[in-house]
Formats: C-alpha cells, sequence, structure tokens
C-alpha cells in the first residue's frame, strides 16, 4: 500500500458507449432525500449535450449522474452516455461520494456526514484525513464520527491507520517516536527517511526527534503522551478544515452544467473567478501595496474576507434547512 494515494478509484474504462436506460439501476447514493425534480427539470432544458454518466459495470447502478439520467428520461430519451467502472461495490460509493462532492449539485453536510459514518465503518483503517477527503469534510469532523461510531477492529489492524498518501502509519505517534530513537542510538548515522520508513512516521518527525534526543530531551513532547493528545474539535464549528484545493473546487463549479449552459451560471461563474483569491496570490500583492496604504488596505481585506464569511454562513443555512 505505501506509496499508493488513497483516493476513490476513477472510472476504469475511459472509452464513452450509449447504454439503454431501461438498463441501468439506482444509485446506491449518498443522496439520503433522493434526486431534486428541479434540478433534473433544469437539466433537461439545457440544449447541449451533458457529461457521461458513470455506471458500475458489475451492477449496472449508476454511480454518478443520477439528475442527468432523470433529465434523459424527462426528455423520452432510450439511450444515455455512460463510462463504465470496474471495481467493488465499496469502490463505486467512494467514487459516488467523491465525485458528488466535486461537481453538479453538491451533496449537504447531512448528507456527507452520513456518508464519512459508513466509511469510517467500510475501511475503519483509513486515516481521519484520508476519509475527509473522500466526504468532503473536515479530519476532526471525520474524528468525532469515528469516536461516536467506536467502530471496532481488529487489535493489530487498529494500531495504525492509512493516511491519504497511501502510507500505513502507526495510530499512536508517540510509538512511532519512540521506535525512531532507538534506530538513531542504534546507528546515529542512518538517514532521516531511512528512519522513517522503519519507524513509521514522517522524515520531518525523524529530524525533530533527533534533535530532542541530541539535547538530551525526551524523545515524545508532552502533547503525545498517553492521556495528554490534542482535544477533539468543538462540534460546534464542525471542524470543516483540510478542504480540497481552491483550483479543484472552482473546476467543479465551471464542470457544472447547471453554471455552464446557463447565462445566470456564467455570470456567476465569473463573478466567482473575479474574486477568487488562487493560494499564495496573496505574496506578490504584499509587495506591492506602498508602505502608507497597508493599513488601508488591512481593513479592505478584512471587509473583503467579512463579506464572504456571511455569504459561506448564508448559503450553509440554505443547505442545512434544504
Amino acid at each position: 500500500m505505501a506509496g499508493r494515494t488513497v483516493v476513490a478509484a476513477q472510472p476504469g474504462d475511459q472509452e464513452v458507449r450509449w447504454l439503454p436506460i431501461s438498463a441501468l439501476l439506482p444509485a446506491d447514493s449518498p443522496r439520503q432525500g433522493g434526486e431534486d425534480i428541479e434540478h433534473i427539470r433544469m437539466l433537461a432544458g439545457i440544449g447541449e449535450p451533458l457529461p457521461p454518466i458513470i455506471v458500475h459495470r458489475a451492477t449496472m447502478r449508476v454511480i454518478d449522474g443520477m439528475h442527468r439520467l432523470g433529465a434523459a428520461i424527462l426528455r423520452g430519451d432510450e439511450l444515455i452516455e455512460v463510462r463504465l467502472f470496474d471495481g467493488t461495490d465499496k469502490e463505486a460509493f467512494l467514487l459516488a461520494v467523491q465525485s458528488n462532492i466535486a461537481h453538479g449539485l453538491p451533496l449537504s453536510l447531512a448528507d456527507r456526514i452520513r456518508a464519512a459514518e459508513r466509511i469510517v465503518t467500510s475501511h475503519p483503517t483509513w486515516s481521519d484525513r484520508a476519509i475527509a477527503a473522500v466526504a468532503g469534510l473536515g479530519a476532526r469532523t471525520v474524528g468525532t464520527i469515528r469516536g461516536r461510531l467506536q467502530v471496532d477492529m481488529d487489535p493489530g489492524v487498529g494500531r495504525a491507520r492509512t493516511g491519504r498518501d497511501g502510507r500505513v502509519r502507526p495510530l499512536d505517534n508517540a510509538e512511532g517516536r519512540l521506535r525512531a530513537s532507538a534506530i538513531i542510538q542504534e546507528r546515529p548515522n542512518a538517514s532521516l527517511r531511512e528512519v522513517a520508513r522503519e519507524a513509521g512516521i514522517s522524515p520531518s518527525t525523524v529530524r525533530d526527534v533527533r534533535q530532542r534526543v541530541a539535547q538530551g530531551q525526551d524523545p515524545v513532547p508532552q502533547k503525545w503522551r498517553r492521556g495528554h493528545g490534542p482535544k477533539p474539535a468543538d462540534p460546534r464549528h464542525g471542524g470543516l478544515l483540510d478542504r480540497p484545493a481552491l483550483a479543484e473546487m472552482l473546476q467543479g463549479l465551471q464542470s457544472d452544467p447547471s453554471l455552464r449552459f446557463t447565462e445566470q451560471g456564467r455570470i456567476l461563474l465569473r463573478w466567482i473567478y473575479a474574486r477568487a483569491i488562487r493560494q499564495d496570490e496573496r505574496v506578490d500583492v504584499v509587495e506591492k501595496v506602498p508602505p502608507h496604504c497597508s493599513y488601508i488596505m488591512v481593513n479592505v481585506a478584512r471587509a473583503c474576507a467579512d463579506e464572504w464569511l456571511q455569504l459561506a454562513n448564508a448559503l450553509e443555512r440554505r443547505t442545512v434547512a434544504d
């Protein structure tokens, strides 16, 4: 598993083909409330071809595209464009969740939480961050879900988790640090990567252990000792961290038929692209602002940030209400 990124599988059959709608079965969807009829009607009225749907080859169940399928049925179509996916039922569900947070009508917060509950149960050895990346939640939220479900695991398996990069790491960071300390004492000339590989921790953690040992300190900081770990996230804030990269989210919006193929949607996309600040873009701006204008820019930036926050809160309240 080492070196293999943990993400939902992608459709293995890249060839687009036309299949009879009558041959397809409903999705094992993470969308608990079913399909949105208004969204289906909107898609049915779009004159442009819609992207192919994804279908599980083994079961012929729709993985991604129930709204597009509904639009085709509403138009009276007999065939629909399809990409076939080869994988297990569990992999198909992962792909369904990941697809529905990336584009189209997004999953509600409640749907994403329910999806994460199911993934925690089906993939108990996955790390909180790996599950969060698929479900569109924060790692702290997934950790809260895992604690609430109290998923039973084999004692040996439960001592490690598989991260987003596919690497298996010990669940107890202190254990990895102690193992690294022992390796460093035995082989002081071993490289960071060599120790990291054997101890099951990151090279940066090995560097920290080596520095602490050289200074005569405990290789395990106080915060990683049993009973002194980081406190869980405040459930009032949801712990919605580690969201997908901004570029990925913008690409998902740009691919959404309801935005891409409608005048109102294209206006909204232009509005968002004109106001979204890309990662690290602010660094160049900082250097260009004259010192005497800095305090004004500070107020402008904070005012804009507050408006974005209010927009996010309003949209989130509408999503929860729906």
